[in-house]
């Protein structure tokens, strides 16, 4: 018996959605990392406040003014980050969920226009 050869078939790659997952772990990677800056920041404050070193009510406003600029920050980056990930979207030609509604209510229009000349010519 003779033995065909077969050559392997190629999965097409979810571009899209390998790009959405990795950029999704470097907003982890980054968030987790500022957050741990953060906790080390708020530690060292509170060291200084239990030498003395500075008043209570001035480590606290450090801290809650570390606080509002880290929300600050993330909201910041995950906005550019946001806009890169659907620049490089747009290059690669993957289509953004916007696109996939629009191509919805259009195949909705057309199967209803279908149905209105099966029923036309019936």
């Amino acid at each position: 018996m003779a033995k065909t050869e077969q050559t392997p078939v190629e999965e097409p790659v979810e571009e899209g959605k390998n790009l959405t997952d990795l950029a999704r772990k470097v907003m982890l990677a980054t968030v987790g990392a500022v957050a741990l800056a953060q906790e080390e920041a708020e530690a060292f404050i509170k060291k200084l406040i239990e030498r003395g070193e500075i008043a209570e009510k001035d480590g606290h406003k450090m801290m809650d003014d570390l606080k509002e600029k880290r929300k600050s920050k993330t909201k910041e980056a995950e906005d550019e980050l946001e806009s890169r990930v659907t620049q490089i979207l747009e290059r690669t030609g993957v289509p953004t969920k916007s696109d996939l509604d629009a191509l919805g209510d259009k195949i909705t229009i057309l199967t209803q226009k279908i149905e209105e000349l099966k029923n036309a010519k019936a």
